[in-house]
């Protein structure tokens, strides 16, 4: 991929941002990336769902977030590791910072990308809620708020996954590196495992503090619950903002 050359030379911040955002568009879908990646995903987890659905015949999606979030670790990586690995394998890094534009615009251009290519992928799953409906009367406002953590559990997934792509110019080692941190986050909060780590030390209890602060799955059961909390939405958005935040510093970093 090549850097767009068409960019005005005093484009405005949103501007510059939407430009990077289509670009890195238009390279997922003509690498038929893109395509591999949202057929692949919806057929997997389309699929695990309407196994769960006629065993148990429940007109809800919990079983499909609940299956999304473990997915997420390997999905959503497949589609960072080339944000900035690939423009550093190819020197298209070199490009982009010759262009009149600041960091934070190309970060957010490409992170945008990314999120945009995800939010395709959850409309991509909105037959199941016509079927639902079609079929009785699931609770929508639970399906709602299910989309909703799904849509801020994706967005921090790509936000690190983001910088981390932004640290290598190895597409594999930004992969494996956001499968890590991915499992970390999920892992922390699941109770066999906060359990496990207090054991190890009851009088610290890192096991509940990691639970509490670093892990992403109470906040995004919360969603799964119906409870759509204030206090969750900015763990998320702030988490992702930081990470969005450190990736522009190297890419400063990187340009000087």
């Amino acid at each position: 991929m090549s850097a767009p050359s068409n960019i005005p030379r005093r484009a405005g911040f949103l501007t510059g941002i939407r430009l990077v955002c289509g670009r890195e568009l238009s390279a997922f879908f003509d690498s038929a990336i893109a395509y591999v990646y949202l057929i692949s995903a919806l057929v997997l987890l389309s699929s695990l769902f309407m196994n769960e659905f006629f065993l148990t015949g429940r007109l809800d999606m919990t079983p499909f977030f609940d299956s999304l979030a473990p997915i997420s670790i390997f999905l959503l990586p497949a589609v960072t590791m080339r944000l900035w690995a690939e423009d550093k394998k190819t020197r298209t890094f070199e490009l982009w910072m010759t262009l009149p534009m600041r960091p934070g615009q190309v970060v957010l251009g490409k992170f945008g990308a990314a999120l945009a290519l995800y939010g395709m992928f959850l409309a991509g799953t909105f037959p199941i809620v016509i079927m639902l409906m079609n079929l009785g009367d699931p609770d929508l406002g639970l399906i709602a708020s299910g989309y909703l953590g799904a849509l801020l559990l994706g967005g921090l997934f790509l936000a690190f996954g983001t910088f981390l792509s932004g640290l290598t110019g190895d597409q594999i080692v930004a992969f494996v590196s956001s499968v890590l941190c991915g499992f970390l986050f999920l892992s922390t909060g699941h109770p066999k495992v906060v359990a496990v780590i207090d054991g190890m030390s009851p009088e610290l209890g890192a096991g509940t503090w990691l639970a509490d602060h670093v892990a992403a799955l109470p906040h995004y059961e919360n969603f799964l619950r119906g409870l759509i909390k204030l206090s969750s939405i900015v763990w998320f958005v702030g988490l992702s903002s930081v990470f969005l935040w450190m990736n522009t510093l190297f890419v400063e970093k990187d340009r000087s």
